[in-house]
């Protein structure tokens, strides 16, 4: 869950848009084979379907037309997730599971369904992997929502049927999602217009192309993008010059990001902003000619670890928009694989068009070479899984089983959909089980914890910034919260939080590797949660534990390990309540062993409750805790048993589907409490703040 201002976390478009409109045949009798399936054979499902209503609804629209008119607007098909659903005791309902082959012969003689994709194992060694029957796989599926519903009710509770939903990058957006439809929209046939001539330069005045400049005022925003000058022309309808609120710049690579409220536009002559290099700031002199660790790293520690401590023998997959091997720090990627593409160019993992994916392996892994940044673990196996842009669940699921073919040790997942899908959960939990630790972002809407960090099968990750670790003038200053600490560290603004979160990691301000073989600052969870990921890389290769043959052997029990080592190593930083950092920031010494314990900070720069002592508070504050911990005790136990996770005691091992599937059956009430379904996230907008 990344957030760079520049590629929003808004949804992709449907894919599935293309291809055919619904059905027009009439389906005799769907009603009766609905009824009749349900009632049949365990291990069946009726190829029939219910489009005769849709068939006749939409010949009734069509009639509505005009004649000559054209075609009126109506639902599409989409695309679903179909999978048998794993339920350990089954049986003692009195229904059998249902096999995948039945279903997919069910479902491909269907004429109102198109299967497009079969997900399922790689390799013998996929198909064993243990799981609640989850080798089986899914189907991926085109039909109608109708014909979606009837297949789900026919399924009596045994299949599994949802939207094939689009995931995104977990990265906070600047004014990217549409606006409310009111009455004032700026049109352009009346009102102020205004027009303003940008120029964006770097070091000794040389322009800069392709950097990204909005302008805000009192409604909608204008973006656009400079040219091989470094020029653009931004027009405002209903705006006047006093009435701009905001200036942002954000530069392709190598330079600081630019924030001005309410600037001082000209409208007849060109507005210059000049643009810091990232060089420049005294913490990264030298950069990147010279090698340097991210402030993010050394507040974990990662620069006083011994030379030897590199991740040796772990695998760790980034889920992500592929990584730019044509980087420097980034050559020594050399796996990977394409979701997206995997029937026509499954090789092309190492084509990252959004810089996304390689921003995060920057931070997991770039090579300790002489120059750029050194990365967490730089001797880990990684594997670049391009999901990005346009990932769907289904794809996930199939990058998932990628990682379970190939003993993926610890998998990056900075993204996140609109909605808990179960289908996806069913993998996460077989990768688990299988020995895959998955470190989540928490998400960048600044509200409740997104889905699959929401899981109780996963490390969600929350973001922390830390003051003078950025210009004043950049974006970055607008993601400062109240919290600060005494030592500067406060909790990101945009940072999802919730009784989910497990640790935070430094997210504001994260320089890494951007294609083809340049840098940038970054904000976002999905920042953050690298910085988790090479940890846990470097944990699984160096703790002591991990050398036993209890900890040694892959499965669920190791993961859970892994997790608690995180949790345990961690230290409260931000004056933020624990829904906002989890246990805190974890420290690298700790994790891998070398201490006892994390340092401490002082008093003053912790949060109001130490050593099992509370330290007084409002009536307010004391509510909204007792709150929380409530709504974690009833509807999530995502922390597990606070006791166990410090200690040797006895810890909550969420093995199964069974603490999952029980949130997901809370219904309206699951999204207040752990974001089954949240509603679109309010645009991320500094001047409002």
């Amino acid at each position: 869950m990344a957030k760079t201002p520049n590629d929003g976390a808004s949804m992709s478009s449907d894919p599935a848009a293309s291809g055919g409109e619904p059905s027009a045949a009439p389906a005799e009798n769907a009603g009766r084979s609905s009824r009749s399936s349900a009632a049949g054979s365990s291990g069946s499902i009726s190829g029939s379907g219910a489009g005769g209503n849709e068939a006749r609804a939409s010949a009734d629209s069509a009639g509505d037309a005009p004649s000559g008119a054209g075609r009126v607007v109506g639902a599409r098909k989409k695309q679903f997730v179909i999978a048998p659903r794993q339920i350990e005791g089954l049986q003692t309902l009195g229904l059998q599971p249902l096999q995948f082959s039945a279903l997919e012969q069910a479902l491909r003689s269907s004429k109102d369904i198109e299967v497009v994709d079969t997900v399922g194992p790689k390799s013998v060694l996929g198909a064993l992997a243990d799981g609640m029957g989850g080798s089986q796989g899914v189907l991926v599926a085109r039909m109608t929502e109708q014909k979606a519903a009837v297949l789900h009710q026919q399924g009596q509770g045994r299949l599994l049927v949802e939207r094939d939903q689009h995931l995104a990058l977990m990265e906070p957006s600047l004014m990217r999602q549409p606006s409310l439809v009111t009455g004032v929209t700026p049109t352009m046939g009346g009102g102020p217009v205004l027009n303003a001539s940008i120029s964006v330069t770097g070091k000794d005045g040389v322009p800069l192309a392709d950097a990204e400049v909005s302008l805000f005022g009192s409604m909608l925003p204008a973006s656009g993008v400079t040219d091989a000058n470094g020029r653009v022309t931004l027009t405002l309808f209903g705006e006047t010059p006093e009435s701009v609120s905001g200036l942002y710049v954000k530069p392709k690579a190598d330079y600081w990001s630019f924030y001005q409220r309410d600037p001082d536009i000209s409208t007849d002559e060109a507005n210059v902003v000049v643009l810091r290099a990232l060089s420049d700031w005294p913490a990264l002199a030298g950069f990147p000619r010279q090698r340097a660790y991210g402030w993010g790293q050394k507040a974990m520690r990662l620069d006083q670890l011994p030379g030897n401590y590199r991740g040796q023998g772990i695998k760790i997959a980034i889920i992500d928009s592929g990584a730019a091997t044509t980087h420097d720090n980034l050559r020594g990627i050399r796996a990977g694989f394409d979701v997206l593409n995997k029937k026509t160019n499954p090789e092309g993992w190492d084509q990252d068009t959004l810089g996304h994916g390689s921003h995060c392996a920057g931070v997991i892994a770039a090579a300790d070479i002489a120059s750029g940044i050194r990365g967490f673990a730089p001797e880990a196996e990684v594997h670049a899984c391009k999901l990005f842009p346009g990932g769907q669940v289904s794809q996930l699921i199939d990058a998932l089983e990628y990682c379970i073919d190939k003993q993926i040790d610890v998998v990056n997942l900075s993204l996140g959909g609109a909605e808990v899908s179960e289908a996806l959960e069913q993998q996460i939990v077989r990768a688990k089980r299988a020995g895959i630790a998955c470190i989540v972002a928490a998400g960048n809407s600044g509200g409740a914890v997104q889905y699959p960090a929401s899981s109780p099968n996963v490390l969600a990750v929350a973001a922390v910034g830390k003051l003078d670790e950025f210009p004043a003038d950049s974006y970055h200053a607008q993601t400062l919260d109240q919290n600060v600490d005494a030592y500067g560290f406060f909790t990101a603004k945009f940072s999802c939080f919730g009784p989910q979160v497990a640790v935070c990691a430094p997210g504001v301000a994260i320089t890494s590797c951007v294609p083809p073989n340049n840098f940038a600052a970054w904000d976002g969870t999905s920042m953050a949660t690298p910085h988790v990921t090479g940890l846990a890389a470097l944990t699984l290769a160096h703790h002591p534990d991990f050398q036993t043959p209890q900890y040694k052997a892959r499965g669920a029990e190791r993961v859970e390990r892994l997790f608690q080592i995180i949790r345990a190593s961690a230290h409260r930083v931000s004056l933020a309540d624990q829904s906002r950092t989890g246990y805190g920031l974890p420290d690298v010494l700790v994790a891998v062993g070398l201490q006892a314990q994390a340092v401490q900070q002082p008093a003053q720069a912790v949060a109001p409750q130490q050593a099992g002592v509370m330290a007084p508070m409002s009536a307010t504050t004391l509510g909204s805790q007792l709150g929380a911990q409530l709504g974690s005790q009833l509807g999530s136990q995502f922390g597990g048993n606070m006791a166990g996770l410090m200690g040797g005691g006895a810890v909550y091992d969420p093995l199964g589907l069974d603490v999952a599937r029980s949130q997901m059956a809370y219904g309206s009430q699951w999204p207040q409490l752990h974001v089954g379904r949240w509603p679109i996230p309010a645009p991320y907008n500094p001047i409002m703040w």
